[in-house]
């Protein structure tokens, strides 16, 4: 459509508007769309004496091949033209996030309210009507640029924002994992400490650890949990600090006064571990003193049964034997993998939770490839990943 008369052009018009500026090597972008050439360029002779560059659209599809290419900083938009109107430019532009906040004020001769309200509907934050007067479009334009840099100033202060805590959270975290694995290696130290008497048992805490924190996995417990299990059960016989080697170290079966020594190590374990507010210590303290209770209530120290022994103990306690009966000891060669699933079976409902027997039985390939994988650990070193929830998934 075309609105020269209402502008009242002519060639004398335009270069009466020019007017000298200052130079700025970065000059504030204004994209100035219209179908009549010489709209367009009462626009630019406006505009471009104050400094800004100016970009010339014929059309919608221009308009949104130079958004991309220029990435301007105002867009003065008219309504009515061919293919595709103003209303529509708008929408799409403001659809799109790069472009979204770029204000267009929309250039026109219509006067309809509903015309307006429509602009506004779809996302134009500002109006002009046709004839366009000087002072005030320098004026739309100088507000107008004004929100465009605070909202470029802001944008640009919470991305430098974001990538600053983004920064920090990954120097927190790297502070965090080298911290937690320093925890970590001490509490696997220290659960070593307490097997140290015995050189049959340095696998011991490895292998009873992962199967216990596969049967939790088994068991439908969440990553946290595992992962707690996985590096507080290793501390399950800590208390043997506390037991003179004469016992432990015994060839043979214990006399009652020697057991009732023995049986105090899950006492002085829970007085090493208590009162901790880290979570693997505190489940460590748990598991030290109930993962030699028994389903029936005959097991030691504080005789409980069924579900009052907490589920992380009742898991250890069958890791524990598992292990204790495939491996050799000063009292006993390894058991076969038939003896050691016969006694694990019969235990079922007696000493051991039923449904951990199950998760262990029925898993018995993975549990037994757990248990192989272990042995194959030097325990005269502590090697990185060791001992991860990644060595538990076979």
């Amino acid at each position: 459509m075309t609105e020269n008369r209402k502008i009242g052009l002519s060639k004398a018009n335009l270069q009466n508007l020019a007017e000298p500026g200052a130079e700025d090597p970065n000059p504030q972008k204004i994209l100035v769309v219209d179908d009549e050439i010489l709209n367009r360029k009462l626009i630019q002779a406006m505009l471009k004496p104050q400094g800004y560059e100016v970009i010339l659209a014929e059309d919608g599809a221009d308009c949104l091949a130079k958004v991309d290419q220029v990435q301007p900083d105002l867009i003065l938009m008219d309504i009515m033209m061919p293919n595709m109107n103003g209303f529509e430019v708008v929408a799409k532009l403001k659809s799109k996030l790069q472009t979204a906040l770029i204000p267009v004020v929309m250039v026109t001769a219509l006067q309809d309210i509903n015309d307006r309200v429509k602009a506004l509907e779809v996302g134009a934050d500002d109006f002009l009507t046709k004839p366009v007067d000087r002072m005030e479009l320098r004026a739309r334009v100088r507000s107008l640029l004004k929100v465009k840099a605070y909202n470029d100033h802001m944008a640009n202060y919470r991305r430098e924002l974001e990538r600053e805590v983004a920064a920090r959270t990954e120097e927190l975290r790297l502070a965090h994992s080298k911290l937690r694995d320093a925890s970590l290696e001490t509490i696997f130290r220290l659960a070593r400490a307490a097997e140290y008497k015995d050189e049959d048992t340095g696998t011991h805490i490895i292998s009873m650890s992962r199967i216990s924190a596969y049967l939790a996995e088994r068991l439908g417990q969440n990553s946290t949990v595992v992962e707690r299990i996985l590096y507080a059960s290793p501390m399950h016989d800590i208390g043997k600090i506390g037991i003179p080697d004469r016992i432990l170290s015994k060839n043979g079966p214990l006399n009652d006064e020697e057991w009732a020594i023995m049986r105090m190590h899950p006492i002085y374990g829970g007085q090493i571990l208590e009162g901790s507010d880290i979570g693997f210590l505190s489940l460590g303290e748990v598991i030290s003193l109930t993962h030699h209770e028994k389903w029936d209530g005959s097991g030691y120290p504080h005789g409980l049964a069924g579900t009052q022994i907490p589920l992380a103990g009742r898991i250890v306690a069958v890791a524990d034997v598992f292990d204790a009966l495939r491996s050799k000891r000063p009292y006993k060669p390894p058991l076969t993998i038939e003896q050691t699933v016969d006694i694990i079976r019969a235990g079922r409902g007696t000493h051991f939770d039923p449904r951990v027997v199950d998760a262990l039985l029925d898993n018995f390939d993975d549990v037994l490839k757990l248990w192989d994988n272990a042995q194959l650990v030097p325990t005269t070193t502590l090697q990185k990943n060791t001992h991860s929830l990644d060595a538990i998934h076979v």
